[in-house]
Order: C-alpha cells, then sequence, then structure tokens
C-alpha cells in the first residue's frame, strides 16, 4: 500500500527528525497493518528511537481519523438528530410543515455559505484556529436554539449554527488534502465515511429516545454538549497541518481569483457538481422521509429511526465496499459512474411507485427504494471528493469550500421543494431525486468525460 500520505500525517503529528535532505535519520520503514481503513504507517527501525515509536505513530494516526470522523459526522448528527421531532415542532411552534423545513434549509444555507469564508481562512491562517473558532460559535448558536420560542428565531439560530458548523466540515476535508494524496486519499474518504455514518444511523435513535423523555428542545441541548465535547477533543488532540510556508499570504481577492481558477477547470467543475447534486438527491430524501414515512405510512417516529438508520448501514457498508475493495482496483470513474446510474434508477423506482403506476405500494416497497438509493451514495460521494481534490494541492481549503458549498447550496434548494404539494404525497420527493440524479450523470459524462481523460483527474492544478 502506498505510504506517501501517512508518513505526511506521522510527520506531522509525531515530527519525526529529518535531515538537511528531509529524509528520516537513518530510518528503514516498511509498511504495517493498521485498523481497518486506516491508511499504514510505516516502521522506524532506525537506531536511537525507542520501540513504541511505531504504536505511538499508528495511535495518533488512528487518533487524527476519530477527530476528523468527529467533524463530518457533526452535520448530519445536528440534522438527523432532529428529524423524528419536525411534526412535534410543527404543532409545539404552531406552524406549517414548509416553515419547519426552513429550519433545516437555514442549516444548509449557513454551512454552504461558512464553507465560502472558512475554506480561504484555512489557507491563510491554518486548519486549527478557524476551526476552533467555528467550533465555539455552534456551541453557542446550538445552545440558543434549545430555547427558541418562535419558528422564526429557530430558523435564524440554525442560520448560524450552520455557518459555524461549516468549518468542521470544510477543514476537515482540508486536512485529508494536506495528508494523503491519490488512492489513499480515497480510502480515507472512505474510512470517513464509516466514522461519519455511524451517526446518521444513531442519530433518529438517539433523537426518538430523546423524544420520550422530554421534548424537541432536549434533542439540541445534547447537541450542545456533543459540540463542548468535540470542541475540547479539538483542543487537545489535532495539531495544525498546514505548515506556514505552504499558507497563502493574500487577501479576500486573492482567495477569489484562487476559486475563479478552481471553477474554470471543466473536470474540477464537473465533478463538483455532480456530487452536489447527488448529495442534494440524498437531502431530499432526508427531508421528506420524516412527513412520508410517519405522516403518509403512519409509521411511529421509533420506526423511521429504525429505517433510517438502515439505510444509512446501506451507504456505510457500499462506502467500505468502495475503499476496501474497489479502490486499487477499478478506477474511481467507473465505481463513480455506477454509483451514480443506480442512485438514477432506484429514483425513477421511487416516483413510479409513490405517482401510482405500480397502484397502491406500502411503505415496504418505497423504502426498499430509498434503501437502494442511500446506498448508492457510498460510492457517488467519496469518489467525487476525491477525483475533486486531487486537482488541487495548493488550495486545499478553497477547494473544499467550494465542494462543500456547492453541495449544501443545491441541498437547501432541494429541501424545501419535497413539500411543495403537502405533506400527504411523496411525489415531489421522487422528483426532486429523479431530477438530481440524471443531472449528475449528464455532469458527469458532459464535463468530466471519463473516457477521454483517463488519468487526467489524478493530475494537480498548477498554482497559476
Amino acid at each position: 500500500m502506498p505510504d506517501s500520505g501517512a508518513s505526511r500525517a506521522q510527520q506531522e503529528h509525531e515530527h519525526i527528525p529529518t535531515s538537511s535532505k528531509g529524509a528520516a535519520l537513518s530510518a528503514q520503514a516498511t509498511a504495517t497493518p493498521t485498523a481497518a481503513g486506516v491508511p499504514a504507517v510505516p516502521t522506524i527501525t532506525a537506531p536511537g528511537i525507542p520501540a513504541t515509536s511505531t504504536t505511538t505513530a499508528r495511535r495518533a494516526g488512528l487518533l487524527v481519523t476519530l477527530v476528523l470522523g468527529g467533524l463530518t459526522a457533526l452535520p448530519p448528527l445536528s440534522m438527523d438528530m432532529y428529524l423524528p421531532a419536525l411534526p412535534e415542532v410543527t404543532d409545539a411552534l404552531h406552524a406549517p410543515a414548509a416553515t419547519v423545513q426552513l429550519t433545516l434549509t437555514a442549516c444548509l444555507l449557513g454551512m454552504a455559505l461558512g464553507q465560502l469564508v472558512v475554506g480561504p481562512m484555512s489557507d491563510r491562517w491554518g486548519r486549527r484556529t478557524p476551526l476552533l473558532l467555528g467550533m465555539v460559535v455552534y456551541v453557542i448558536a446550538t445552545a440558543i436554539c434549545a430555547v427558541a420560542p418562535t419558528a422564526e428565531l429557530l430558523i435564524g439560530f440554525r442560520l448560524l449554527q450552520g455557518l459555524a458548523g461549516a468549518a468542521g466540515i470544510v477543514i476537515s476535508r482540508a486536512v485529508v488534502r494536506d495528508l494523503y494524496d491519490g488512492d489513499e486519499m480515497a480510502r480515507f474518504f472512505s474510512t470517513l465515511m464509516l466514522i461519519s455514518g455511524v451517526a446518521p444511523v444513531i442519530a433518529p435513535v438517539i433523537g426518538g429516545q430523546v423524544l420520550q423523555f422530554t421534548d424537541w428542545r432536549g434533542i439540541f441541548v445534547v447537541l450542545t454538549v456533543v459540540g463542548i465535547l468535540l470542541t475540547l477533543v479539538v483542543w487537545k488532540w489535532l495539531h495544525e497541518t498546514l505548515p506556514p510556508a505552504q499558507r497563502h499570504t493574500g487577501g479576500v481577492g486573492d482567495a477569489l481569483r484562487t476559486m475563479r481558477g478552481l471553477l474554470a477547470d471543466r473536470v474540477f467543475t464537473g465533478y463538483m457538481i455532480a456530487g452536489s447534486l447527488a448529495f442534494a438527491a440524498l437531502f431530499a430524501y432526508v427531508s421528506a422521509s420524516p412527513f412520508v414515512v410517519q405522516e403518509i405510512y403512519g409509521a411511529s417516529p421509533q420506526t423511521f429511526s429504525l429505517l433510517f438508520g438502515v439505510n444509512s448501514i446501506g451507504l456505510i457498508a457500499v462506502g467500505q465496499i468502495n475503499g476496501k475493495l474497489l479502490v486499487g482496483r477499478v478506477s474511481l470513474d467507473k465505481a463513480l459512474g455506477f454509483g451514480l446510474a443506480v442512485i438514477s434508477v432506484a429514483a425513477v423506482a421511487l416516483l413510479l411507485m409513490t405517482s401510482g403506476v405500480f397502484g397502491e405500494v406500502g411503505l415496504l416497497p418505497v423504502a426498499a427504494g430509498l434503501f437502494v438509493l442511500m446506498s448508492a451514495m457510498g460510492l457517488a460521494m467519496p469518489n467525487t471528493n476525491t477525483q475533486a481534490l486531487m486537482r488541487t494541492r495548493h488550495a486545499a481549503g478553497s477547494a473544499s469550500a467550494l465542494l462543500g458549498t456547492s453541495q449544501f447550496l443545491i441541498g437547501a434548494i432541494a429541501s424545501p421543494l419535497v413539500g411543495i404539494a403537502g405533506e400527504k404525497t411523496a411525489v415531489p420527493m421522487a422528483v426532486v431525486q429523479v431530477v438530481c440524479a440524471l443531472s449528475a450523470m449528464a455532469c458527469f459524462l458532459l464535463l468530466c468525460r471519463p473516457w477521454q481523460n483517463t488519468g487526467a483527474a489524478r493530475e494537480p492544478l498548477g498554482k497559476g
């Protein structure tokens, strides 16, 4: 297994001494198997280096994986714990369902806009300081959400929560780009999907259980505690991964020029839009499923949580198949194309079922279609991120910001559309998913053109 990315991660977090030529002092490295999904860390056999240094380095690599997994898990945790409470929030705040769904849209919009700010900030001032600042603001905003007296105030502070939470999303991707490259980056993104995927599995279950003991406000109290704990973990254990020599010194104008250069690259833009449209299909499900499962099919919050968890397990499992079996054996573009095709087929099947073409169908066939759609995201999401980020090394923060902003903006647009026809039909959800899935496939084929650019997506863009 290539160890270039793992070597960088080890040197950043363990500060292995090097000579003036940059080579490890008298060291010989041999790949050592690590925990599932964690890239191999070289075993240092240099004289004078304690034998425990290998274990320490491996532990450091695993710790970084867990911290980044926690940061990427926070957004789905913030969204999915809240989902079983949406009908209750509608009643408690005396607001229509479309207004309450705007609390999801506001959070998504905040995450989209926040990344545009935090990404370039992290390229200029490093990863650690903007991340800690964002986490502190996230905790404050989440605590205020817990006491919001009106839907309008809840929407406003969900927007602030999203703006602050964007720091964890964009900087975790930038840190991965700092430390890893090539197939190792694809494997690491799949590993993050395993860790962060636990959040959507357990979040609705936790939310459903919290609702048995308290009301929807208790969910935000739990999220506040989680935010505090994660902030302390980042402060203590996540070291800086962007050396001062590699930071940008320009201001807003320089950041805008960097982003314009990234958007001018057809292949980068193709992967960005394709991944964003796939994410929008996923978020159409996230936004509509509480009403589809509970209001249309009459399921309890606990049943909804169970189905949501099963779908998330499917996404995690396919993501691990991608990282452990496909990466290095099948091209990332082939895996990505197959994933987008499956998403499209599942979305069309859901549209046919919900529109009555097959007559009146029950919850089980619809749940099966949603399971297939969600599972295929395990091929689409990590591979679009990897292929796009491999286009650039010089501005990982800005590139990550564009990826995240595009995903959350398109997701924020999709969210209110799923409820446009009211709470009694699932057709709008399926229509949004079909449009997004087919559009993602079209962008992948027309802009990325994988059959013409074999290997080209791996070539990083220059600074110019």
